[in-house]
């Protein structure tokens, strides 16, 4: 199934990349396989906002309400059939859906592992299995030589990424790590003030754990994931910025 999806996308990759050639954007230090990369990752995050921001926005509607919720079961914790009713009609009012959320995401799901998929393996979803094409491309970025390979790497004796003292410094896998720690403080600066106790030691824990583990993940993987996963966070990062300022206007919506 994830091959319906990350066929397109490799295509989608290799129309940039050979747009980026065409113009002359393939530098030594910013190849333009990089350049590439980065294009469509974003071309590909717009081609999900809508469904993102529908996403999000239902779910802050759904936590918005939460508290007549709680009210109503209150009210009526021994009358399953009118709570119930009652429910209905309270997310009718505010136009809620409880699987609102779920949706959105179920779709973007398999994209995203998509085109997980397509970084991890270019040589076949976005150079057609052609090895000679994809070994004799620039895959420069800034200090890494080869964003196809992992920081770690050595080529011709010298490491792919930075080295001090002989250890690799996986400055990209770092920057992966900081956006995805941004990333996720800024959606539970989102979250309602009513989450229990479980629950923000939960999201609390997994602040910390995520960006660990995609620390892991860049020092270990082809640096062209890390480049992906960095520049995802980044418009994640400003879309979530925009995402809290729209969260005022869904509230004077609800009162």
């Amino acid at each position: 199934m994830i091959d319906i999806f990350a066929w397109p996308l490799g295509k989608l990759l290799k129309f940039v990349y050979d747009m980026t050639v065409a113009v002359g954007l393939d530098l030594n230090s910013l190849s333009a396989y990089a350049i590439a990369i980065i294009i469509t990752t974003i071309i590909f995050k717009l081609l999900l906002l809508p469904l993102t921001f529908k996403q999000m926005k239902s779910m802050k509607t759904m936590q918005e309400i939460q508290p007549k919720v709680q009210e109503l079961q209150k009210k009526y914790k021994n009358d399953p059939q009118t709570l119930n009713q009652k429910t209905m009609e309270l997310y009718k009012e505010h136009k809620a859906n409880p699987l609102g959320g779920c949706f959105p995401l179920l779709i973007q799901f398999p994209i995203i592992i998509a085109f997980f998929r397509v970084m991890q393996m270019p040589i076949k979803y976005v150079f057609e299995n052609n090895e000679a094409i994809y070994e004799g491309l620039n895959r420069g970025f800034l200090w890494i030589k080869d964003i196809g390979l992992a920081p770690s790497t050595m080529i011709d004796g010298v490491m792919n990424g930075v080295s001090l003292g002989g250890y690799n410094i996986p400055i990209l896998a770092i920057l992966a790590a900081i956006t995805t720690y941004l990333s996720s403080k800024m959606m539970t600066a989102a979250q309602p003030a009513g989450q229990n106790d479980q629950a923000k030691s939960t999201q609390a824990t997994m602040n910390i754990v995520m960006p660990i583990f995609i620390l892991w993940i860049g020092a270990k993987y082809p640096a062209g994931l890390t480049l992906y996963w960095t520049i995802s966070n980044l418009f994640q990062i400003v879309q979530q910025y925009f995402t809290n300022r729209s969260i005022g206007k869904i509230k004077e919506e609800l009162n």
